[in-house]
């Protein structure tokens, strides 16, 4: 039996919105079989919630970290989560 993996919440800021963050965010998402969502914030920041086997996770994360080429990441913050069973992954409206 697979094990479930990890769900987990990042808050990512920086340059991170109208630089195509979302759009990469998913893309990157789907090449690395994670499930989930990204959504941009009120505040500036963006928020992405994933779910799925630790090693995608990290290699997700790595991509997140790096951002499309206009964007700059300064801070990602990392919240663990209960799974969620999510099927894919989708950009949300602003949160």
């Amino acid at each position: 039996m697979e094990h479930p993996g990890l769900t987990v919440e990042w808050i990512v800021r920086g340059r991170v919105q109208g630089v195509g963050f979302r759009a990469y965010t998913a893309q990157c998402a789907r090449e690395m079989r994670v499930m989930g969502w990204v959504a941009n914030r009120r505040d500036g920041s963006v928020v992405v919630v994933a779910e799925g086997p630790v090693d995608a996770l990290r290699g997700f994360e790595a991509l997140v970290k790096r951002g499309p080429a206009l964007a700059r990441v300064d801070s990602l913050t990392e919240t663990a989560m209960a799974p969620a069973g999510y099927t894919r992954f989708e950009i949300r409206q602003t949160t």
